[in-house]
């Protein structure tokens, strides 16, 4: 037979519950923004221009600790345990957009010079490798595109800037200064990217890509593609 202080033990337990409950939902929640804002950050690949190595329909995770992060809402950025390197696949937040991020590969770095000839790219007067690059048979129209506008401040000293006219597959050779980087999509012919747009700051980089976590086709017609035409190939795939 339940008793007066057994009512009141029920009592006082159940507030306590409740706040035990609300205490967990925000410590989780408190972690889920930190985890976001400073360490990781997953990301979906909605469009072709860095195939081969990245298709539409990729979801990726991103290292933020790897080059620093930006504390949200203000401009203060912590410093990361390694610096941006050439050839890392990153997510960063372009100049010409405010509501996407954008994924390509990071090509030049402060202190470089890039030219490309006939859609080969020559770092500091040598051709590049670069194993990763698709090619396809777009041809280049020539004429200035009107977002290439950017270029000439950036042109070597000697170059004729009054008979520059450069165009997808021919340009430069330009020059990065301090604290720019220049990005590129491997899918080359289909890219926009710092080609058009122009340099990227260094604040705007946001993560080194490291794996893609699940992947599958979103071009499909077949119903829930989600569940049927998963790339099982591609989860847990390291990017190079």
């Amino acid at each position: 037979m339940a008793t007066a202080g057994d009512e009141l033990n029920s009592v006082e337990t159940q507030p306590n519950a409740v706040i035990e409950w609300v205490k967990s939902i925000l410590i989780a929640v408190v972690l889920f923004f930190f985890l976001r804002s400073f360490l990781l950050q997953t990301f979906v690949i909605t469009s072709g221009s860095m195939e081969d190595t990245l298709l539409v329909g990729d979801m990726l995770v991103a290292n933020r600790a790897a080059i620093g992060s930006r504390i949200p809402l203000t401009d203060v950025r912590i410093p990361g345990y390694s610096s941006p390197r050439r050839g890392d696949v990153i997510v960063f937040d372009p100049p010409h957009e405010t509501e996407i991020k954008l994924v390509k590969r990071l090509i030049g770095m402060p202190g470089d010079t890039l030219e490309m000839r006939d859609q080969m790219l020559f770092l500091n007067g040598e051709p590049l490798a670069e194993p990763y690059v698709k090619h396809t048979n777009r041809a280049d129209e020539g004429g200035i595109p009107p977002w290439m506008e950017w270029q000439p401040d950036y042109l070597l000293s000697g170059v004729d800037r009054s008979t520059y006219e450069p165009t997808r597959d021919n340009w430069g050779p330009l020059f990065i200064p301090e604290d720019r980087y220049f990005m590129m999509g491997d899918n080359r012919e289909t890219s926009l990217d710092s080609r058009y747009w122009g340099l990227l700051e260094g604040w705007r980089l946001e993560g080194r890509v490291v794996f893609t976590y699940f992947s599958y086709d979103r071009d499909s017609f077949r119903p829930f593609p989600w569940l049927r035409e998963i790339r099982w190939d591609r989860i847990a795939r390291g990017i190079h």
